[in-house]
């Protein structure tokens, strides 16, 4: 019945007069889900004999790495291979030993002074920054020996290139109100330019710093971190041969597991039909399950992956009705339409409305039949509303406060809900989203964004709107850390990384411009590394 429906309506009833532009948000993407899909089929890890091979082998020396952990004995080493996994995206295999590690040195730090880090910047700031990074609340006092009477980082710290980077990351860690690390992110950044600028550092050091420098491993995604740190790690001379080919024999597993959750979700979004039958909107299927991927890249969390896609692709869809085509009357019908959450409200709505609504009902029914019931997804009518009132701004030409903007924004983005982690992931989610986008968007007719009611209320340029905007991602990121911290949260930890998760992504898809609106070449290269192109490894793996 679906398709039936869908093969009915013709292309041409989408030619309408009134409509707002849509050059830029068109499907522009080179990598098409039938292009992809073609190359996943093709993978050099699909074969199922190799396959076996590879999980065989990746077993054994999980084993092995795992008595590695066992053995070691001194602690600066024990985090440097925690954090060596982390990088390298195998830690979700050693957790119960992490923990264990961890818990001991979180211990031992309260009881005693720690010799092994004692005057030790490096030890200091790696300890730290793992410690909270796995919920544990380590103090920001431990760097106060580093600071000379007047509140400043002593000046003998400036050659201490691994100290400072490690200072630098741990520094993202930080909560409201924690000057010690506000003061440590400055001193840090600003000498590791200094070292940056020197022509005899290490090319392996240069990596490092020009890449935290970028973007904080404490804001990086994960899966694509593992991607980058596998071929720097290669580089370094001491690097552990065990823990390469792990990563990389891992890294293929994996990514093998996603491109089976790829090709079911591509036949779900062909079988819709949304794609071709909206010229309208963006056929976002890939960038779509690349942000679940990024949320939870996991084997296990397969139907996370698979839902999450399915949800993001009928909201891309939707959100281009609201900004892009549908006109005022049309678009206060199909809001109607989602409040009732009836069938038969199909009978009021355009054609062309008709299919976004069949699509939404049936998938979103079938959805809720599982997982995402009990996870409290019952913010479509409060969604809806709120996309609302921005066409309801655009067609009035009201340009919000920023205060309005934001409160709107937060429906709008994700959904009202109690969990200021949540609030805080969803915030940096649309802020992230509007530096990226704002520009394209603007010039296909959309409503003003957050940066253009800040410019309008302050007088102010488009670049100190722009720099307020990334003050609050920062402050942003404070709170989410003091939530993620919390231990009487009633948010298991999982979903609390998956909630940073959320905002890391948002961070990586829109750090070189729209991740989603308008095609680019990053998160098309994005797409072949992580779900296309398998690492390289040598034939013993085979």
């Amino acid at each position: 019945m679906a398709l039936r429906l869908l093969t009915a309506v013709p292309s041409s009833s989408f030619i309408r007069s009134n409509r707002k532009g849509t050059s830029n948000r068109s499907n522009v993407s080179n990598l098409s889900v039938v292009g992809a899909s073609k190359a996943v089929a093709t993978a050099n890890v699909s074969d199922k004999k190799i396959g076996e091979s590879f999980n065989e082998q990746a077993i054994r020396l999980v084993g092995e790495v795992r008595m590695m952990l066992e053995n070691v004995i001194d602690p600066l080493e024990k985090l440097e291979l925690i954090g060596s996994l982390q990088r390298l995206g195998l830690s979700y295999h050693f957790q119960n030993e992490t923990k264990r590690i961890l818990e001991d040195i979180h211990l031992r730090a309260d009881q005693s002074k720690a010799l092994w880090k004692e005057g030790n910047l490096y030890a200091t700031a790696l300890e730290f920054r793992l410690l909270r990074q796995h919920g544990y609340n380590a103090t920001q006092e431990v760097f106060s020996g580093f600071m000379d009477e007047m509140g400043n980082f002593k000046s003998s710290l400036c050659e201490d290139c691994k100290g400072l980077l490690n200072l630098y990351e741990a520094s993202h860690l930080s909560m409201e109100g924690e000057g010690i690390l506000d003061i440590a992110r400055d001193f840090a950044a600003k000498q590791l330019q200094q070292h940056l600028k020197q022509k005899q550092i290490d090319e392996y050091v240069r990596m490092l710093l020009e890449h935290a420098l970028e973007l904080p491993l404490h804001w990086r995604v994960s899966r694509l971190e593992a991607r980058w740190f596998i071929d720097v790690y290669e580089k370094r001379e001491e690097r552990n041969p065990m823990l390469l080919e792990l990563a990389k024999l891992d890294f293929n597993i994996v990514q093998a597991a996603h491109q089976d959750d790829l090709r079911y979700v591509s036949k779900w979004w062909r079988d819709i039909g949304l794609g071709e039958k909206l010229p309208f909107a963006r056929d976002r299927l890939m960038e779509n399950f690349l942000w679940a991927v990024g949320v939870a890249f996991d084997p296990q969390f397969g139907n996370l992956r698979i839902t999450l896609t399915k949800i993001a692709s009928l909201i891309t869809s939707i959100d281009d009705l609201y900004d892009v085509y549908g006109t005022l009357d049309e678009l206060e019908l199909f809001t109607q339409a989602v409040e009732r959450w009836d069938i038969n409200a199909m009978e009021l709505l355009p054609e062309y409305m008709e299919i976004c609504f069949f699509a939404l009902y049936n998938s979103i029914n079938e959805i809720a039949f599982g997982d995402l019931k009990e996870h409290g997804f019952h913010t479509i009518p409060f969604l809806k509303k709120a996309v609302l009132m921005e066409a309801k701004w655009y067609h009035s030409g009201y340009i919000p406060t920023f205060k309005e903007y934001i409160d709107n924004a937060w429906i709008s983005i994700s959904g009202p809900d109690d969990s200021n982690l949540i609030y805080c992931s969803s915030m940096i989610l649309r802020l992230a989203d509007d530096l990226g986008t704002s520009v394209d968007e603007l010039e296909g007719g959309d409503v003003p964004k957050s940066i253009q009611c800040y410019m309008r209320e302050t007088g102010c340029s488009e670049v100190e709107a722009r720099e307020q905007v990334k003050t609050l991602i920062d402050a942003t990121w404070k709170r989410m850390n003091e939530e993620y911290l919390m231990t009487h949260s009633s948010l298991s930890l999982p979903f609390k990384h998956i909630a940073l998760n959320i905002a890391r992504m948002a961070q990586c898809m829109y750090q070189y411009g729209d991740g989603l609106g308008v095609a680019n070449l990053e998160p098309k290269d994005r797409v072949l590394l992580l779900l296309v192109l398998s690492i390289p490894y040598g034939e013993k793996l085979i």
